[in-house]
């Protein structure tokens, strides 16, 4: 594949403001996908409304502009795909792929994350509100991660996995594989706290005669008490008035040692530096 033709991808959902660990995935991935020739795209993933905060995707895009961090083309909304989500729904319902459950989160918890496929032995009656399971088969994925080496995973250690809730919305596992495959993405650089979702992701592509990108998971960043920076845990705002100093300690933390004088230039120079000087396998894995 020639570099011109590679795609990679920052898919931030708007639920708050971006934080550090969210500006240190963006970073990764926009100088993997330019260190390539390839582009780069920004995907909003607004398909969940609950947890969306009102102006984020505003907050998110000017953040990302501070950064030096432009992106290609139009971005994209998930919440503009709903029909695209439906016709794949609709397909793969009729291919038998996937089944109704009406299992309560009080009965789901009870069996520690791993669904035990009950709706599917035992169908609901048509008028009760279900959500619609992905079938997932008895198969091994391997994948090569091009940061933490080959990764091998169960599906059924996972169990069928929603992809359209039982409230309407439509599921991540989903709308992601859609995306990308629609996308036409060949890189997918991300926070390994979504390494487990890979294998499933992998498969959905494959049954929709998609091909899967490869994927690069980036260790994530850790707060003071030990969880995960994320918008949920309150991770404070990133400030784009020091957007050097932020490229800076990103660049640091993902192992590409930029030199020190680098940090009072422009976010373009720095970026312009880090793409020259890109080396994945730097990134250390804990």
């Amino acid at each position: 594949m020639s570099s011109s033709s590679r795609t990679g991808r920052f898919a931030p959902s708007p639920s708050g403001p971006l934080h550090f660990g969210s500006l240190l995935t963006a970073v990764a991935s926009y100088v993997d996908a330019r260190a390539s020739g390839g582009r780069w795209l920004l995907r909003i993933e607004d398909i969940d409304p609950p947890r969306e905060m009102v102006g984020a995707d505003g907050l998110i895009l000017d953040t990302l502009a501070r950064h030096g961090l432009h992106w290609d083309g139009a971005v994209l909304y998930q919440s503009t795909r709903h029909a695209r989500y439906r016709e794949v729904l609709d397909d793969l319902l009729a291919r038998g792929q996937i089944y109704r459950c009406a299992c309560t989160r009080a009965r789901l918890a009870t069996l520690h994350n791993i669904y035990d496929g009950h709706c599917h032995q035992h169908p609901p009656p048509a008028s009760t509100p279900c959500a619609l399971r992905l079938q997932l088969p008895e198969k091994i994925f391997a994948f090569d991660d091009r940061i933490l080496g080959l990764q091998q995973q169960n599906l059924a250690e996972a169990g069928d996995c929603i992809i359209h809730r039982k409230d309407g919305l439509f599921a991540y596992q989903l709308a992601v594989v859609v995306d990308d495959i629609d996308q036409n993405m060949t890189d997918v650089v991300r926070g390994s706290d979504i390494l487990p979702s890979t294998g499933v992701q992998i498969y959905l592509t494959e049954l929709l005669s998609g091909t899967p990108p490869q994927y690069a998971h980036v260790p994530v960043l850790l707060g003071a008490d030990g969880k995960k920076l994320s918008k949920q845990n309150h991770a404070p705002a990133i400030n784009s008035a020091t957007a050097s100093a932020n490229l800076y300690q990103v660049l640091i933390w993902l192992g590409q040692q930029p030199p020190a004088d680098l940090i009072n230039e422009s976010p373009e120079l720095i970026l312009r530096w880090a793409v020259a000087h890109w080396d994945i396998a730097t990134i250390a894995t804990a």
